[in-house]
C-alpha cells in the first residue's frame, strides 16, 4: 500500500485487522477495566481492543505507551489464539535443553572420559553438549558422585563369622569381673618440621603451613583403648617387634587392676603371635587374645582414637625431634585420660555380617560381568 500525498516514499505495511464479534468485544472490554485482572492482561486487552479499531501497531504503541514489537506481538497472539492466546505468558529465554539422562547415567557409571579416571561436569557437559549445572543436577537426582571414591578391603578369612562374633561379643555384652582393652601400633608416625615457620590464624586469614617439611625419625604409638570407660595406656617406642610388644603388654599388667580378668582384641600382625609373646601369655592366665579378622581392623575400636590424635594433635603439629613428637603424644593421651568418653558400639554381629555378605554379593556380581 502506498500513501500518496504524503513525503514518504516507502511502501508501508500493514497489520493483519482483527473483527471481534460482540461477546468478544464485551470480554476484552471487561478485562481491560477489571481491577481484578492483571496488569499485563489488561495491557493485552487494550491492544486487542485499539487494532479491533483499526489502529496499527505503531499507533498502539503510541497509545498505549509501549514498544511496537509488543503490540504486534499480542496482536499475532489473538488471530492465532483468541482469548487464550493472551491470557498465557510466552515462554521466556531460550527453550531448555532436552537431556538423555539414560545416556548420562551410563556415561557416568560404565565408562571413563579420554585421559582421565573418572568424569567432571564440564567434561560430561562437553560430551553431551549442556552446561555442567545441568549435568550437576541430573547427578544429584540420581546419587551420582563421580568426584569421590571410597577404599575398601573385604575380609577373605575363613574364620571370619566366629572371629567378628566373638569380638562384637566383647562390646555389646562384656563379662562380668573384666576388661576389655582394644590394643594395636600406630606405626612410623613421623616427627614432622616445617621449612619455613607459619603465620597464625587471624580474623580473614586462615593460619599458614609451608606444603614441604623437614623429617626428624619416626615413632610408634602402641595404645590400649578400656572399651568400658574409653581410657588409654600408651606407650611409645622406636620399633614394634615382639620385644615392644612385650614390653607394652607388661605396662598393661601393671596399669590394670591384679583382680580383673583382660580380654585383648588385637589384629592378626605376626608379632602378636610370635613364641616369644605365647610363652608370656602363658604365664599370665588373666590375659585372653582375642584377633579380629584378616582385613577387617575396622573391627577394633583403638582405630577410633588413632583418628583423632592423628587429626587433633599430630596432622598439623610441627616437632623438631622425635622426642618432642613423643612428649606431644603422651601429653595428649594423659588430656585424654582426664575426661574419657567410651566409643559405643551399635551394630550387632549380624547386621554387619548382612553388610558383608551384600557387598561380597555385589563383587561377585561385578567380577562376573553381571552387575550394571
Amino acid at each position: 500500500m502506498v500513501y500518496y500525498g504524503q513525503s514518504w516514499s516507502q511502501e508501508v505495511r500493514v497489520a493483519p485487522a482483527i473483527e471481534l464479534s460482540q461477546e468478544e468485544e464485551a470480554e476484552l472490554i471487561r478485562l481491560a477495566h477489571s481491577k481484578a485482572t492483571s496488569v499485563r492482561l489488561a495491557e493485552r486487552a487494550r491492544i486487542v481492543l485499539l487494532a479491533a479499531q483499526g489502529l496499527q501497531n505503531l499507533q498502539i504503541a503510541q497509545e498505549l505507551g509501549i514498544d511496537r514489537i509488543t503490540a504486534g506481538r499480542w496482536r499475532q497472539r489473538y488471530i492465532k489464539s483468541g482469548l487464550a492466546g493472551i491470557e498465557r505468558d510466552l515462554p521466556r529465554g531460550a527453550p531448555p535443553v532436552k537431556v538423555d539422562v539414560a545416556k548420562l547415567v551410563e556415561l557416568t557409571t560404565q565408562s571413563q572420559p579420554e585421559a582421565a579416571t573418572h568424569w567432571s561436569t564440564r567434561k560430561m557437559a562437553a560430551v553431551l553438549q549442556v552446561s555442567p549445572s545441568t549435568v550437576m543436577r541430573h547427578w544429584q537426582a540420581n546419587g551420582l558422585k563421580p568426584h569421590l571414591v571410597r577404599g575398601f578391603k573385604v575380609s577373605r578369612d575363613p574364620k571370619f563369622v566366629e572371629k567378628l562374633e566373638d569380638i562384637v561379643g566383647l562390646y555389646m555384652s562384656p563379662p562380668e569381673h573384666a576388661l576389655v582393652l582394644c590394643c594395636d601400633e600406630k606405626s612410623q608416625v613421623q616427627a614432622l618440621d616445617r621449612t619455613q615457620p607459619g603465620l597464625p590464624m587471624k580474623k580473614g586469614r586462615a593460619q599458614t603451613m609451608t606444603h614441604d617439611y623437614k623429617r626428624h625419625g619416626t615413632t610408634t604409638l602402641f595404645a590400649a583403648l578400656n572399651v568400658l570407660d574409653g581410657t588409654v595406656i600408651g606407650q611409645c617406642q622406636q620399633r614394634h617387634t615382639h620385644a615392644e610388644w612385650l614390653k607394652f603388654l607388661r605396662q598393661i599388667d601393671r596399669e590394670t587392676p591384679k583382680g580383673k580378668t583382660l580380654h585383648l582384641i588385637a589384629d592378626n600382625y605376626a608379632t602378636h603371635k610370635h613364641a616369644a609373646v605365647q610363652a608370656w601369655l602363658a604365664k599370665h592366665p588373666r590375659f585372653h587374645m582375642h584377633f579380629t579378622p584378616t582385613s577387617a581392623s575396622w573391627l577394633n575400636m583403638v582405630e577410633r582414637f588413632f583418628r583423632d590424635i592423628t587429626t587433633e594433635r599430630l596432622r598439623r603439629g610441627v616437632f623438631t625431634s622425635v622426642g618432642e613428637l613423643e612428649a606431644a603424644i603422651k601429653a595428649y593421651v594423659a588430656h585424654h585420660n582426664t575426661s574419657p568418653k567410651p566409643f559405643i558400639w551399635t551394630k550387632s554381629a549380624r547386621d554387619i555380617l548382612q553388610k558383608v555378605i551384600r557387598a561380597n554379593s555385589r563383587l561377585s556380581g561385578k567380577q562376573n560381568g553381571t552387575l550394571h
